[in-house]
């Protein structure tokens, strides 16, 4: 039952603590509800909006989008979720992350309007946070706005706007208690953020069926990679044609992986079906490649050892980690902190990255949902493993790091991933420092 508050929150971290409250789901499935509320609150956007889902690639393909249209000179808003440290991070105007006290203020109305008229409308944290995000970007006179899609597509609250274009990244099986068994059933809750007569620019090079069979039921305007747009390239540089545009002798994506080219395609493909609304200089699309940053995603820090930290927190996208860090060069010895959710196909993710990691640090994560420091090593000692590869746990992954570097060498390398939890919990108190240990005294 949803309820209302005695005394209004007063700053950012009790608001957030009041949403956690409201509901009883952490997740609750349905648009009804917020929908309710942000028509009370009267919410729209009279600039272009850009609505990015997936499985994975959806953070690169936002942070893509926001480097090119500034570097065009566009004042953009960025939502995505979830955050690394700071729960600020979820929105950023203008390349900067949004300030607390803006948002204290967008709590209130999203609160007022909850409680209006015949009862409270009972809404996630998601939900109310998501509105209070909403708002404060309708607020901010932007000249475009991206957002992220959640956990699903159909029926996550970002969905409540109505997009002039949709980007639609990998498609492949998480999340799978709320979105379905199979690729089929996921993408066909992807595609609800489709729109009639809108461009969807499908970027997976082999979409699930249900994808196109959507766009075609609703007589989307869909753009298929491989179809309406592709990529050509060597070593040095590559090209994008598409409909009525190319680009080419272009510098590959500043964020580093495999991977980056599809979403980069599907980047220049979204700016190509919007272009009479927002005209892209080929000089800003360069530049915004070239200057792209987003931590996190395959995230290199130098030093000795060298650290790299990734997200990764599904089969796929471990699998995307492995195909990177085997083109990184040799190093003698790979060591892995690892921390993840739970409902997470943990057996899969750990057979995946197996064969590369010598040593193995699980560690506890600040929620709920995760899986234990101990579960993860019993399902890792569960799989058949090189000889010689041992384990330990801890509590947090700062200890699991930092257990790693003492035990590392400076050639080795250390690879951290599994969760935003996981990264997060490394950079909470900045990017760290890894050649301390193996400095000479001075």
């Amino acid at each position: 039952m949803a309820h209302r508050m005695k005394t209004e929150p007063q700053t950012l971290e009790q608001w957030l603590s009041y949403c956690e409250q409201l509901h009883p789901k952490t997740i609750d499935m349905g648009l009804a509800r917020v929908k309710t509320v942000a028509q009370r609150m009267g919410l729209r956007f009279s600039c272009p909006v850009i609505t990015v889902a997936g499985t994975n690639g959806k953070g690169s393909t936002c942070a893509m989008l926001e480097s090119i249209l500034r570097q065009a000179g566009y004042r953009t808003g960025l939502y995505s979720s979830p955050h690394l440290v700071h729960f600020e991070e979820r929105l950023r105007l203008s390349g900067e992350p949004v300030q607390a006290s803006a948002l204290v203020p967008a709590f209130a109305r999203v609160e007022q309007a909850r409680c209006q008229q015949e009862g409270p409308v009972s809404l996630t944290y998601f939900e109310f946070s998501t509105l209070a995000m909403l708002d404060v970007m309708a607020r901010s006179g932007l000249d475009v706005v991206i957002l992220e899609v959640g956990l699903g597509g159909r029926l996550d609250a970002v969905n409540i706007i109505e997009p002039d274009c949709a980007i639609i990244t990998s498609i492949d099986l998480d999340h799978m208690d709320f979105l379905g068994p199979d690729r089929e059933a996921i993408g066909r809750e992807k595609a609800g953020i489709m729109r009639t007569g809108r461009p969807v620019i499908v970027g997976d090079p082999m979409p699930p069926q249900s994808v196109l069979d959507h766009a075609r039921e609703i007589d989307a305007d869909i753009w298929r990679f491989g179809h309406d747009f592709n990529v050509s390239g060597d070593k040095q540089q590559w090209g994008w044609a598409g409909r009525g545009r190319r680009y080419s002798g272009l510098a590959y994506p500043a964020l580093r992986g495999a991977n980056q080219l599809l979403n980069a395609a599907g980047v220049l493909a979204a700016l190509a079906a919007l272009r009479e609304r927002l005209p892209v200089a080929a000089q800003a699309v360069r530049s915004g490649l070239a200057l792209v940053e987003l931590p996190g995603r395959f995230q290199v820090i130098a030093g000795q050892p060298t650290l790299v930290l990734d997200v990764a927190h599904n089969p796929h996208a471990v699998a995307a980690l492995v195909a990177n860090l085997d083109v990184m060069g040799y190093f003698p010895t790979t060591h892995a902190v690892f921390g993840a959710m739970a409902d997470k196909d943990l057996a899969l993710m750990l057979s995946r990255v197996n064969p590369v990691v010598d040593k193995w640090y699980f560690t506890d994560l600040p929620t709920a949902r995760a899986a234990s420091a101990s579960e993860l090593l019993r399902c890792w000692q569960s799989l058949k493993s090189r000889s010689g590869v041992n384990a330990t746990t801890h509590a947090d992954p700062q200890q699991a790091l930092q257990a790693a570097i003492a035990a590392a060498d400076p050639a080795d390398r250390i690879i951290a991933f599994g969760s935003f939890y996981t990264v997060g919990g490394i950079l909470k108190d900045g990017v760290p420092r890894l050649n301390a240990k193996h400095m000479p005294n001075s």
